[in-house]
């Protein structure tokens, strides 16, 4: 039997393919992921929902006559970076429930998701948003109009987590997905809470002791390019046709810190992660999509020799990425 991984971390910049990736892989067999892939049955995670969460809390609250706390507006960037952080521990959580088999749906979910905004700040060590004290900061009545214009989407959004995660952990690969970055032309270290380095590094010990880094290959060019295309204004909430405006693409997106990650490690293929208790390698492979290999995925119909070039780069990387993740995995 082909050895598997455990958590796969699928990162790379917006639109390189990521989802793409996640729609091919699941079109295949168990067997066929196992052998040819690493990967044992199949359950992802994906921060994008919080992203899109936050962005309808901001427009409710400007309905409602206050001011947004997630974003600038709706075409610029985080207002407080630390929301990075805010999403990865949102990740965290997640990947938590998902091991204890945790699916009670919250009473008052939208209450709940603001109240784990916030707690998530407090932990990263910034100040709370939208409650203090367990009171909400604007009034009562606003507050209770904003729970209940959110409540429906954030049952959606609870009910899509959940469906996600598995009876039972045994032989399962989690597919965490992700993308971070810091502004065109940025020099490197990207200052933190930018990039790879500070957000891998809020990951928690339970994720990173059991994970592998795949990276899709494109530049920053080229992810530009390939948002623009797939946007789908009527559609802003999902995975595949979601579009991220310009102003974030350049000032979030334009460029990321894989590359200083890995020329900086002190291991070839390696990533250092830096965490409270103490460094951290995980093995990291690069799947080349410069030239376009995933795009495809979005049509109706998929041509074989679009299919077979997907599916060969995509076994290339796995191949690199599990000699180097058997070697290290205790």
């Amino acid at each position: 039997m082909s050895e598997t991984f455990d958590n796969v971390l699928l990162i790379a910049l917006p639109a390189s393919g990521k989802s793409e990736v996640r729609t091919y892989l699941k079109s295949l067999s168990p067997e066929a992921l196992r052998e040819e892939f690493h990967i044992g049955d199949m359950v992802q995670l994906d921060d994008f929902p919080y992203v899109h969460m936050m962005r309808r809390i901001d427009d409710e609250l400007k309905a409602l006559g206050e001011k947004p706390v997630f974003f600038y507006s709706p075409d610029k960037p985080f207002i407080d970076p630390v929301s990075w952080g805010i999403l990865i521990e949102m990740l965290n959580e997640d990947y938590a429930d998902m091991k204890a088999n945790r699916k009670s749906m919250p009473e008052k979910a939208a209450e709940n998701l603001l109240r784990r905004f916030d707690n998530a700040r407090i932990k990263l060590g910034s100040a709370p948003l939208l409650l203090e004290g367990g009171r909400p900061k604007i009034s009562q009545e606003k507050f209770e109009k904003l729970l209940e214009k959110l409540e429906d989407e954030t049952r959606d959004l609870y009910r899509k987590k959940f469906d996600e995660y598995p009876a039972d952990m045994k032989g399962k690969t989690v597919i965490i997905e992700f993308a971070r970055g810091g502004p065109d032309g940025a020099s490197m270290p990207l200052p933190a809470p930018l990039g790879y380095e500070y957000s891998l590094g809020v990951l928690s010990p339970d994720i990173l002791k059991a994970a592998a880094i795949l990276y899709i290959w494109v530049s920053p060019e080229e992810s530009r390019r390939k948002n623009f295309d797939r946007a789908d204004p009527n559609d802003p909430g999902s995975i595949l046709a979601h579009g991220v405006p310009i102003d974030v693409m350049m000032n979030d997106y334009g460029c990321d810190d894989i590359d200083y990650l890995l020329e900086t490690s002190g291991k070839k293929n390696m990533v250092k992660i830096k965490t409270a208790g103490g460094d951290t390698f995980v093995p990291l492979a690069r799947f080349d999509n410069r030239v376009d290999k995933t795009s495809f995925i979005r049509k109706k119909e998929w041509k074989d020799e679009e299919i077979k070039s997907l599916h060969n780069g995509l076994k290339e990387a796995a191949g690199k990425l599990i000699e180097a993740y058997m070697a290290i995995k205790v």
